[in-house]
């Protein structure tokens, strides 16, 4: 199916039968603009009206089908400055995607797909934002799947001048200069105002200068000039040098004399005086409030039914199996089932496939799929903000997004854009090494010891910690093929192997990885000792070390911490006593969580929560796991002690 003829803005310049439309259109979006606010009795109508000329230019006029809005070849249309919604929404339904008048009564009202900041509820819109900064991580994440699925659709960003202040924004500018990313054309809107005065007041800087000097082209035209803006449009489809900027010389509060050039109306509704007075500027259109208001009071508009890119079919190719006498990282065999992975995947006809890296490339053992496959790897440098939304944006088409990178920048430096690209329902797979105290000698700046309870803060994000090399192989392939959001948390330091009772290797041959379950390595005993990821290792010696009293102590490993099976809840329930081992803040990790779990299935089991309770120096994990309790003397000296209080038979 093809687009519209006019679409794609492949003639030169605008004729004056779509000007004429165009026009018309504008005149009565800024009065839908003004309505929905107004009865809403908040929203931002100041910047939309600024913005409404490129609204409607792009959405009338670039490749996307109002009859199919999530077709795979569309142009992106990202919206970065999100509080300018009821631009979005006036214009999108201006073009056909949708009937305004739920919005007219519905605009921020509980329950309504048509939110205070832009969302993908609303046929037309691309992503989720509102925190300002994020729409320009998201074009380049829509601009790498254009090239990496062989589409030459383009991307169009459409931003805030106040949002510059934001220095997300520099980082996704060199990515996008650096991958040459001609495909990507950004709009500011120059309105010069924002929520506290003007731009200069607030924090002066030369955006144009600052855009120019990241190697992006920048010109500066009238936001208010339809002909100027599609004559833009047109260039920015022909270029093939650098990805462009343009600023758009528009004013606040566009078509409304009272409105114009007033930082006060940037996030406030009119009053119905005011709303009156407007429509009378805007060529006596009616005032509809009273009825509006009457519909509003009947509830909510529907939702419409929105569509998200199917997640590609991959091939997790053949396990690998590590001896259990074998003593490696979970990082390095990370980095081996990748290859593994790609070397299936990775080819002329199959899915788009790309590993992001900050700088980190060979601690986070991905350096060796750059050689092998440099055009499917992104070094992105020390950008993790713009990285972490550009993976995520990328994760969310037909592609698989990899991001490597340590605990704390992967999770805890980066959680509003972790969290963002949750809500934007993004399957993006993140690898994170060095995490926990096992970190070791890079000390407290580098301890990721609250992973979890900023990831389980969201709603789809899963964490999974691996408990050995072999664990870890069968881990990355489940994870690399399946739909949603997971964190793939591991250390930094060599580990043994996790051994069954007849000594092999108990994730080795045969094991088969089930998302969710425990496994219970040691199942017999009065008390159970839980442990996940890096503190696996460190619980099989400490089990080891109790001699006789180990009968009694069952070993359990988890690995999946967001979604615990209720079997295995029940199972853990049966026991006297648990005592949780982890490499984590003991507030807000594992022990705490299954504490809560257990409760919530009617057990009352004592929890023993062994784990981290202080910032640690830096030093060897074995030492520094010492000073902190968590040593296997240590914790076996807390089993047994605990076996003594329970009185456990003889």
């Amino acid at each position: 199916m093809s687009f519209a003829p006019e679409r794609g803005f492949t003639e030169p310049h605008l004729n004056d039968e779509l000007r004429s439309e165009l026009e018309q259109a504008a005149r009565q979006s800024r009065s839908d603009i003004l309505h929905m606010t107004t009865v809403a009795g908040s929203g931002h109508p100041g910047g939309s009206m600024s913005m409404l000329e490129i609204y409607l230019t792009l959405y009338r006029l670039a490749k996307v089908d109002p009859t199919n809005p999530y077709r795979d070849d569309r142009d992106r249309i990202i919206v970065s400055n999100g509080h300018a919604s009821p631009g979005a929404y006036a214009a999108l339904a201006a073009v056909g995607f949708f009937d305004i008048e739920p919005c007219l009564h519905g605009f921020r009202q509980a329950g309504s797909p048509f939110e205070g900041h832009v969302e993908r509820s609303v046929p037309g819109i691309e992503w989720d934002t509102g925190n300002l900064g994020q729409g320009l991580s998201v074009g380049v994440g829509k601009a790498l799947y254009g090239r990496l699925s062989g589409q030459s659709f383009h991307t169009w960003v459409l931003m805030g001048d106040g949002e510059q202040q934001k220095g997300q924004i520099v980082e996704s500018r060199h990515t996008a200069v650096k991958y040459n990313l001609h495909r990507l054309t950004v709009f500011i809107d120059l309105n010069r105002r924002q929520i506290s005065g003007t731009i200069d007041d607030v924090m002066a800087h030369a955006i144009g200068d600052e855009w120019q000097s990241s190697g992006w082209q920048v010109e500066t035209i009238d936001g208010h000039d339809l002909n100027a803006l599609y004559e833009a449009c047109h260039r920015a489809v022909a270029n093939t040098d650098a990805p462009m900027c343009y600023l758009l010389d528009t004013v606040m509060g566009k078509g409304v004399s009272f409105m114009e050039h007033k930082h006060q109306y940037h996030g406030a509704a009119l009053n119905d005086e005011q709303l009156g007075d407007a429509l009378v500027e805007l060529g006596g259109l009616p005032n509809r409030t009273t009825e509006l208001r009457a519909k509003r009071k009947l509830g909510p508009p529907s939702k419409f039914s929105t569509s998200h890119a199917p997640f590609p079919r991959l091939n997790p190719g053949s396990a690998t199996s590590y001896d259990v006498t074998a003593k490696l990282d979970n990082r390095s065999a990370w980095g081996n089932a990748l290859l593994s992975v790609a070397e299936t995947n990775v080819k002329p006809d199959g899915p788009a496939f790309a590993v992001f890296d900050c700088d980190l490339a060979g601690s986070v053992k991905t350096a060796e799929f750059a050689k092998k496959y440099p055009e499917h790897f992104f070094q992105c440098g020390v950008a993790e903000h713009s990285t972490a939304v550009t993976a995520g944006a990328l994760s969310a088409e037909s592609a698989l997004a990899i991001w490597a990178d340590f605990g704390m920048f992967g999770v805890a430096e980066v959680y509003n854009q972790q969290r963002l690209n949750d809500i934007n329902h993004s399957n993006l797979k993140l690898f994170c090494t060095h995490t926990g105290v096992n970190v070791g000698e890079d000390g407290k700046t580098h301890q990721s010891i609250d992973f979890f309870a900023l990831l389980n803060s969201t709603f789809g994000w899963r964490v999974i910690t691996p408990a050995d090399p072999n664990q870890t192989d069968r881990i990355v392939r489940y994870v690399l093929t399946h739909p949603g959001n997971y964190a793939v948390m591991m250390g930094r330091a060599k580990i043994p192997m996790i051994a069954a009772e007849d000594g092999s290797a108990y994730f080795g041959d045969g094991y088969t990885y089930r998302y969710g379950r425990m496994e219970f390595v040691r199942p017999r005993g009065e008390v159970a000792l839980v442990s996940a990821g890096n503190m696996a290792p460190y619980a099989q010696s400490a089990w080891e070390q109790m001699g006789e009293h180990r009968d009694h102590v069952a070993l359990v490993v988890i690995s999946d911490w967001s979604d615990v099976h209720a079997e295995d809840i029940h199972r853990l329930g049966t026991f006297r006593h648990l005592v949780t081992l982890e490499d984590h803040n003991v507030k807000t990790g594992l022990g705490m969580h299954l504490t809560a779990v257990l409760q919530d299935h009617q057990f009352a089991t004592p929890v023993t929560r062994l784990g981290v309770k202080e910032y640690a120096s830096s030093g060897t994990p074995d030492d520094l796991y010492r000073l902190l309790g968590l040593d296997p003397d240590s914790v076996a000296r807390r089993l047994t002690e605990i076996c003594a209080t329970i009185e456990v038979p003889a």
